[in-house]
């Protein structure tokens, strides 16, 4: 996949944008649990009182907090509070809020600084809990031990009713009262600390605030709302950032895989024989489709996943790890489990992921083999033999399927049912440190929503685990097509044909042997064609006359020697300055879907319809677009041309391939073997009308008919591989066996023709 990363360069504004909107999407995601943990403890647990110091005290409890505060704190607390009273300029909206002050002066607090605040919560926290024990002991001294056990040591039961414990307090030694702190420090640090004491504090000011006659069902709703609020708004967010995640990633990977589709074609397009021969056609098909839509979808999700799911794990590793850490080995178990169970996976279908693309491959080749070939099926009666051999490759790639689908599924019980177990385990560890004080309800929930996040994050980098391989597997193959290198390219620096320019064509001690072969198939092949002259080629099968010709519009390059047209290298000339000089026939006959007009002009896009016309009557084909010519008022060039010609015969295809090379005027013309499909009259028709057509270009012919080349100017005849004759007609009769026996072998099946 690391190979086709540098495709991605146009969309690295969509990627960054990625990257942001989901770094913003995990921390709204990780911060629902929290908020989650503060509804519960603070928001139902507390009645809503989220500060240890509170917004408004009675003068009471004001005089009364400095026994437990240290002279420092003491003067810290006086000042961040302002006394209300009757006299007070805003009293009608303070009695609203604080019925109390209609009874007695209270204190409110200032819009205080925050820092300062903070820095008193802890000692206001102790402070505002033995208030509220003193006041509970002197109402129940008889409960003194169970209400407040840091000043159980008094024996105040013994006390006169009456007394007034905060005047008791008052006259203890300084050490006396700092033992009772220090008791209940050690009896919250056993607890749980800081939280521990912050929690019980809040008791202490929600009595503090009922007290004061404050609605408290209002404060504890108002928190619930407020926090709630939030969290739908961090909700609402995380959504958002999804959706635009999503766009944007389905654009990056719709984009990818446009882009590759268009290089990939582009690069199949430059290739040579050499490289045509080195991937089959069913295979670059399955790579520009199956290939390139598996790498668009996998893309896709590694977008959204690749860089959220580790934000979402090592995020909610922290946070699950500030809520408990004594709980987070249940964590590392689940993760470790989870990562055993996706390695054996991964190393059972790694290997498969390679052989399903290959068995596409092959299914794809049987398929375009039959549907290319259907007559020949259909004529031999081999109709059962190709559905067997379709179906024992449709079962090898079913097979396969299966065993990695088969072996893939395990993945989603097996990470329910450990999920599952990871629940249940920190519930039951989680409730036990919740009997025992040491975390409070909301944290245990929060804690198991993050353990949650963090399952998740690895459950969706198993997938990514699962996924990789296969879309490697194609990316790969893929990148080994785009870069592949060319054998045929434009020179570096290239030169252009002389002008005025002349169609010469010189082969020079051309050898060639295919790539990876160790035979040539051409040897030492020296001849000129002069400019104007019309040159017959002819030989056994497999001499080598295709692939002589293939040589000159450079198809493949010579092994050694060269070939010069016009007295130029053709190694030394641009491909298309080169190949807008030839014209070429080949011996399949090739037609595209669309229109008799459109496949003509496939030679020249501005050929007027006359050219077309006189083109078509030069190629004997005006019977082809006679007999199609519709009632619709349409020109009969407008001639509908299915997928490959098939609704054309084989000689109207020739026609109508050797009529489009005719359409471009060049100045070389090579026609391999395409008079096959034609019969005799035709083939003479067409040469004679072609002979007055082609004016003083140069045409090469290669047939296996004497008679289409006999009236040549001269004849080139190949054997294995070589020249073995150079000529005429009639001095080829004369000198060469090989000529002669192909010749007097057709006149014997033409005398014998006439004879039946």
């Amino acid at each position: 996949m690391r190979r086709l990363l540098k495709y991605l360069k146009p969309y690295r504004p969509f990627v960054l944008s990625i990257i942001i909107l989901l770094f913003i999407q995990a921390n709204a995601d990780l911060a629902l649990p929290d908020y989650m943990s503060r509804i519960v403890n603070v928001g139902i647990q507390q009645g809503g009182v989220e500060e240890a110091v509170p917004r408004a005290m009675r003068q009471s409890t004001m005089e009364r907090l400095p026994l437990f505060l240290t002279k420092e704190d003491a003067a810290d607390l006086r000042a961040q509070y302002v006394l209300m009273d009757a006299s007070s300029p805003d009293y009608d909206a303070l009695v609203r809020q604080y019925p109390a002050l209609a009874r007695e002066p209270i204190y409110v607090l200032r819009p205080a600084d925050p820092a300062a605040v903070e820095r008193l919560q802890a000692a206001v926290a102790r402070a505002m809990i033995l208030v509220m024990g003193t006041e509970q002991i002197q109402a129940r001294p008889e409960e003194a031990g169970a209400l407040m056990p840091g000043i159980a040591g008094l024996d105040l039961s013994k006390l006169p009713p009456g007394t007034d414990l905060f005047a008791l307090l008052a006259r203890m030694p300084a050490g006396q009262r700092k033992g009772i702190l220090e008791a209940v420090d050690r009896q919250f640090d056993a607890l749980g600390g800081e939280k521990a004491l912050l929690q019980a504090a809040a008791r202490a000011v929600r009595a503090e605030y009922e007290a004061l006659g404050m609605d408290l069902l209002q404060i504890q709703n108002a928190y619930l709302l407020r926090v709630g609020g939030l969290m739908l708004l961090f909700t609402l967010l995380a959504a958002t950032m999804s959706v635009i995640v999503g766009f944007l990633a389905a654009q990056t990977a719709a984009g990818l895989a446009r882009d590759l589709r268009h290089l990939f074609f582009e690069k199949v397009m430059a290739f040579s024989g050499a490289e045509l021969d080195r991937f089959s056609t069913a295979s670059l098909i399955t790579r520009s489709t199956n290939d390139i839509t598996q790498i668009q979808m996998v893309m896709m999700f590694l977008l959204r996943m690749v860089f959220f799911a580790p934000l979402m794990g090592i995020g909610a590793i922290i946070r699950a790890a500030a809520k408990s850490p004594s709980m987070m080995w249940i964590i590392g178990l689940g993760v470790l489990v989870l990562v055993g169970l996706i390695m054996v996976v991964f190393s059972i279908t790694l290997p498969k992921f390679k052989i399903i693309q290959l068995l596409i491959d092959r299914l794809n080749q049987i398929a375009r083999e039959n549907l290319t070939g259907m007559m020949v099926v259909r004529a031999f009666n081999r109709q059962e033999y190709e559905k067997r051999r379709f179906d024992q490759a449709n079962r090898d790639l079913t097979n396969t399927f299966l065993f990695v689908n088969r072996a893939a599924v395990v993945m989603m019980p097996a990470t329910m049912i450990l999920m599952n177990g990871l629940i249940a385990l920190i519930l039951w560890v989680g409730a036990h440190q919740v009997a025992q004080a040491a975390m409070r309800v909301g944290d245990m929930i929060a804690f198991m929503q993050y353990a949650m996040q963090v399952f998740f994050s690895f459950t969706m980098i198993s997938m990514l685990f699962l996924l990789l391989p296969r879309v490697d597997v194609a990316a790969h193959r893929i990148a080994d097509v785009l870069e592949t290198d060319l054998s045929i390219r434009d020179p570096e620096e290239p030169i252009s044909f002389p002008e005025p320019f002349t169609p010469t064509i010189e082969f020079r001690n051309v050898s060639f042997r295919y790539p990876g072969a160790e035979e040539y198939v051409l040897r030492d092949i020296t001849f000129t064609i002069h400019a104007g002259e019309t040159v017959g080629i002819i030989g056994t099968t497999g001499s080598g006359k295709s692939t002589l010709i293939n040589l000159i519009p450079r198809f493949y390059d010579v092994t050694e020697g060269e070939i010069r047209i016009s007295g130029v290298d053709i190694r030394q000339v641009r491909l298309k300055e080169m190949r807008d000089r030839i014209g070429y026939v080949p011996q399949q006959s090739n037609l595209f879907s669309g229109t008799i007009a459109s496949n003509l002009r496939f030679a020249d896009e501005g050929a007027p319809e006359e050219r077309l016309m006189r083109a078509l009557e030069v190629a004997q084909a005006q019977d082809i677009i006679l007999s199609r010519a519709g009632d619709n008022g349409r020109s009969p060039l407008e001639a509908e041309v299915a997928q490959h010609g098939a609704n054309f015969s084989g000689g109207q295809k020739q026609r109508l391939t050797i009529a489009r090379a005719l359409v471009k005027q060049p100045s070389i013309y090579i026609f391999d073997d395409c008079f096959s499909s034609l019969d005799y009259r035709t083939d003479r028709q067409l040469r004679r009308a072609l002979r007055d057509y082609v004016g003083g270009s140069t045409v090469i012919i290669v047939s296996q008919r004497v008679a289409t080349i006999k009236d040549a100017d001269w004849i080139l005849v190949l054997d294995e591989g070589r020249i073995v004759g150079q000529g005429t007609h009639e001095e080829l009769m004369a000198t060469c066996n090989i000529y002669r026996e192909i010749a007097l072998s057709q006149l014997k099946v033409v005398a014998q023709v006439a004879q039946d």
